[in-house]
């Protein structure tokens, strides 16, 4: 197998792996794992970000222009959208150290399924699909209207998924604020005296 398609193709599964990661830290059902959650993403992230600037310095796969823009702009979204997010909610999850058995708050599980935190990587993983394609020689046999027909679907998977992740989002974002004002009916004659 050749050297710079098992480079793309490794940098492709560790993207998938951490948009991965990152679509299930709402799930954390306590601070210390959400914690735990996110230092790893983080780790995830900053070897994604590492290698995808060493297969470009590299000069793997016949970099010309389209693959540095395909692999170097979704990974720069990464490092300007996602790692910021990331930072402020493994802050945010160290708050709760000394109360580790408490559940995640509704706000920090909204910020965990911001749309910005997991779809800039899940676009990084998506994007290295072309370059892979190069690397193997695949475009040659898929023709352009194939090629086509896959860049169109995957542009609207990633629709779908960035749908999803604003809805998500949404809902526990309500959450969160609908926590913190509680209405009550005050029955006449309950205030203390």
């Amino acid at each position: 197998m050749d050297l710079d398609l098992l480079g793309w193709l490794a940098l492709s599964a560790g993207w998938l792996i951490a948009a991965l990661i990152a679509d299930a830290l709402p799930t954390a059902h306590d601070p210390a794992r959400l914690r735990r959650r996110v230092t790893g993403l983080l780790t995830l992230v900053g070897v994604g970000l590492a290698g995808t600037v060493a297969m470009i310095g590299w000069g793997s796969a016949g970099t010309d222009d389209a693959v540095a823009v395909l692999a170097v702009g979704p990974a720069l979204a990464v490092a300007v959208l996602a790692v910021p997010r990331l930072r402020r909610l493994r802050a945010g999850s160290a708050a709760f150290r000394t109360a580790p058995a408490s559940p995640t708050p509704p706000g920090l599980r909204a910020d965990a399924a911001h749309p910005l935190l997991a779809l800039p990587m899940q676009v990084a993983a998506v994007a290295l699909l072309p370059i892979i394609v190069q690397a193997t020689g695949g475009g040659v046999v898929l023709g352009a209207g194939t090629a086509g027909l896959v860049s169109t679907a995957a542009v609207l998977l990633l629709v779908a998924t960035g749908v999803r992740h604003a809805l998500r989002h949404s809902r526990l974002a309500e959450r969160a604020v609908t926590g913190r004002v509680r209405w009550s009916p005050v029955r006449a004659g309950s205030y203390p005296r």
